[in-house]
């Protein structure tokens, strides 16, 4: 029985990016459609689920992506609404990669530190991969602030994050950081900063970053510079600047990589699993 992966695309075009990580998986065919949305989705998994049966299922999996990761989870919803009883493949969500990069980063983070009770930020928190990385910080204990320019979705964020997915009792705190005054009181006492930003921005510069005394991990997921911590490298992996272990967008790169094919692998172990932040993030646990 061959290993189906059906990929759902938000997009116009289905992702290059994704398909090759699927063959490079081990992914015997590839189904790939763009442009799905939760209107048009449910013929899609209709064909997934009734034309195998039993433990054959388990040969069949969906996944999901796209640039625009609200339309993604909203794709998961009704693929997972549409599924009943035994009748139902195992799905994968990681829209822009969202996933398996904020997995890939709190872990590096936690190779160099315990992660509970320690001071978290994240800049550009609000953002697709930084509300997953403040999510998984809070999960692993730490006392997350989630920064962004506007207090309002910051509060907004931290809102969602004790509402539906953060353990009860976790530390958030939402933290303007649209001047430097706001940026300096939201990185004081931090320990690990994770900038989340979007491409070419720059969310922390060098002399503030060296002013840190307390921080002792800085990641950077911007590959397009400038770099959203002046500073650190694309390509830094655990490289110490200034006595703080730094790592860049590349050097994050290769264990979301490893994360991302195990966690395609992980799908066909049975046809009832749904892989969103916690299971991609306890797969990315077992690779370190």
């Amino acid at each position: 029985m061959k290993k189906i992966l059906i990929q759902l695309d938000t997009d116009p075009q289905p992702s290059v990016f994704d398909r090759v990580v699927a063959v490079d998986a081990d992914v015997d065919q590839l189904f790939s459609y763009a442009g799905v949305t939760p209107e048009t989705v449910e013929p899609l998994v209709h064909g997934a689920i009734f034309t195998r049966g039993g433990k054959d299922l388990a040969q069949t999996a969906i996944f999901i992506g796209g640039s625009n990761v609200s339309a993604g989870e909203a794709l998961l919803k009704k693929v997972v609404r549409t599924f009943f009883g035994p009748m139902r493949v195992s799905v994968i969500m990681d829209s822009n990669g969202s996933n398996t990069t904020a997995a890939a980063a709190v872990l590096s983070a936690r190779k160099h530190l315990s992660l509970a009770g320690a001071q978290a930020v994240v800049l550009a928190g609000t953002g697709p991969v930084g509300l997953r990385a403040a999510q998984l910080l809070a999960a692993e204990g730490a006392r997350v602030r989630v920064g962004s320019r506007s207090l309002e979705r910051a509060v907004q964020t931290c809102d969602e994050l004790r509402r539906t997915i953060t353990p009860a009792g976790a530390e958030l705190a939402p933290c303007a950081t649209a001047t430097r005054a706001e940026l300096e009181a939201a990185c004081r006492g931090a320990q690990v900063v994770i900038a989340a930003g979007a491409a070419g921005v720059e969310l922390l510069p060098a002399d503030l970053r060296k002013s840190l005394s307390s921080l002792k991990v800085a990641i950077d997921l911007n590959a397009v510079p400038p770099a959203g911590i002046a500073g650190i490298a694309v390509f830094d992996k655990a490289v110490e600047h200034d006595g703080v272990v730094c790592y860049g967008a590349v050097g994050v790169g290769g264990l979301k990589m490893k994360i991302h094919k195990a966690a395609l692998r992980k799908l066909f172990e049975s046809n009832d699993q749904v892989l969103d932040t916690p299971g991609i993030y306890k797969i990315g646990e077992s690779l370190v």
